[in-house]
């Protein structure tokens, strides 16, 4: 006779690691591969993402939860995005006042 699964061997199964996160992204600015790297000082309450090559930087807050993928993609890139929507915004209205000022002369 066979002997039996014990259920000891079951419960021993190790679970999977989590997947690893980015920690260097591409640059918004030169477009550069692997430049930007993200830094979290948890004692001064500063996560930084600096770019080696053009060297443009960036500076939030952080707290204990923070990743470097959301100091880059949550934070650095949507405040290029809306730096960009209210650069459209403002050229917008001057184009607006100024056909307005044409039309009055």
């Amino acid at each position: 006779m066979a002997k039996r699964k014990s259920m000891s061997s079951k419960m021993a199964q190790r679970k999977k690691p989590a997947p690893k996160l980015e920690t260097s992204f591409c640059c918004p600015f030169c477009n550069h591969p692997d430049s930007v790297a993200c830094t979290i000082d948890l004692k001064l309450l500063v996560a930084t993402a600096v770019c080696y090559v053009c060297e443009e930087a960036y500076h939030t807050t952080a707290h204990y939860l923070t990743e470097p993928v959301d100091v880059y993609y949550h934070d650095w890139i949507d405040a290029c995005e809306k730096a960009n929507q209210d650069d459209e915004c403002f050229k917008r209205q001057r184009r607006v006042s100024s056909d307005d000022d044409d039309s009055d002369a």
